[in-house]
């Protein structure tokens, strides 16, 4: 199967001698057994379960003419009780299968117009449908396909063209307003030029030498939290974050712009974000050195 069932759970020491009430849950019958079970000396800190890589391929048909999106989705739900954790008691939960079963059932109903507010969809879903939950959280990872061309572009042809992957990680706690998070992962580029770093540190743990000259290549993963979801241009969005990073890194095409410090093209990649993107309140970028 393409999908697999994922399990998240924290223990720790427990604040309490007798053990009942260390929990965290109204159920008294749950923080005795847990009490048996580790003697009071052990809590539940924090827990979650779901459905990891459900596998969407969206077709848009036009006529003959076709356009793809294809998406990896993964899913998380807590719920209000521990007795599935500590008594083995599942009549509050709700099956991963069920959770797949879900993700495909959205999906065809409503499609898939970008990974966040499908995300969105989803949570608020679990959220609505199931009182026992009281956070629901949703990975969408995007698969970059981009239209075949020879002399024009093909109507139903495509072709697998990984510069960057998409991904959106979307969160609701129940009573609290849904956090988007999107990102790229997997940009990797590379400049023969334009690049230098000097003048940093030299000591006795110093073994590397000023470069005054020297290539600059890297693997950018970049990661942004939307302040408004409802007035958020998602795919234009991620194409501006994308298009800041390499614009950046790169400058003109014909002399390219100088990057001192692996720090100040990230900084400078970051300003450009943040001054583009009105609804992005937090950003962070990770470069790779290569």
């Amino acid at each position: 199967m393409p999908w697999t069932s994922a399990n998240r759970i924290y223990a720790k020491p427990s604040n309490s001698s007798s053990g009942e009430g260390s929990i965290g849950t109204n159920n008294a019958r749950v923080a005795l057994t847990a009490a048996a079970d580790s003697g009071g000396r052990f809590e539940l800190s924090d827990h979650g379960y779901g459905k990891d890589s459900v596998k969407l391929l969206h077709v848009h048909r036009d006529g003959n003419y076709h356009t793809i999106r294809e998406f990896e989705v993964s899913t998380e739900l807590k719920l209000t009780s521990e007795t599935a954790y500590v008594l083995g008691d599942n009549k509050e939960v709700v099956a991963t299968d069920s959770q797949k079963n879900t993700v495909y059932l959205l999906a065809k109903k409503h499609g898939v117009k970008t990974p966040e507010e499908f995300g969105a969809l989803v949570v608020n879903h679990f959220l609505y449908m199931y009182k026992q939950v009281v956070e629901a959280k949703c990975r969408v990872v995007e698969y970059p396909w981009e239209r075949l061309q020879a002399e024009t572009p093909h109507n139903h042809a495509f072709l697998f063209s990984p510069t960057a992957t998409r991904w959106a990680e979307i969160s609701q706690k129940r009573h609290e307003a849904v956090v988007v998070k999107s990102g790229l992962s997997g940009l990797r580029v590379l400049k023969t030029t334009q690049s230098a770093f000097v003048d940093f540190v030299q000591d006795e743990y110093t073994t590397l030498s000023d470069a005054a000259e020297r290539i600059f290549s890297t693997v950018v993963e970049a990661e942004w939290i939307y302040d408004n979801m409802r007035t958020a241009d998602f795919d234009n969005a991620w194409l501006t974050v994308k298009d800041a990073i390499l614009d950046k890194f790169a400058g003109p095409p014909d002399v390219g712009i100088y990057s001192p410090s692996v720090q100040h093209t990230l900084y400078q990649a970051e300003k450009c974000v943040l001054e583009k993107v009105a609804e992005v309140n937090i950003t962070v970028f990770l470069w790779h050195e290569i």
